[in-house]
Parts: C-alpha cells; structure tokens; sequence
C-alpha cells in the first residue's frame, strides 16, 4: 500500500474566515437553544402545581429541565 500526500497553500485569511464562521456558528446556535430553554421555562411555568406533579416537575426544578432538555438535542 502506498501513501500519497500533498500539501496545499491555502489561500492568506482562510484559516481565519473559516474560525470567524464557525464562531459566528456557535454563538447563533447557542443563542437558540437558550431561547428554546427559556421558552420550555416559560411554557412550564404557566403549568398549576397540579399538573407538573403529574409530569414529575417541581415547581423549583423548572429552570433545571429546561436546560436539560436543550442540552440533550
């Protein structure tokens, strides 16, 4: 088996455009999957005592599963 190798130059600021966007990529994506914890926060909270009881949800826990929820996707 043999092995071919190459070295390419790539063009000057690539390396640091590519870096830029992926930042820029992070950040949006961590933007959202904080609107989407604070929108389950929201929605759990309008819930009576009652009815997180029987999704097993404290009322304290809120914010906890939320963030948990975003965390898993």
């Amino acid at each position: 088996m043999s092995v071919y190798e190459t070295n390419r130059n790539v063009p000057l600021g690539a390396v640091t455009t590519f870096r830029l966007i992926s930042s820029v990529e992070r950040l949006i994506e961590n933007v959202s999957k904080w609107r989407s914890a604070r929108a389950t926060a929201t929605a759990l909270s309008e819930l009576s005592n009652a009815q997180l009881a029987d999704i097993g949800v404290l009322r304290g826990e809120i914010d906890d599963v939320a963030d948990r929820l975003v965390r898993r996707r």
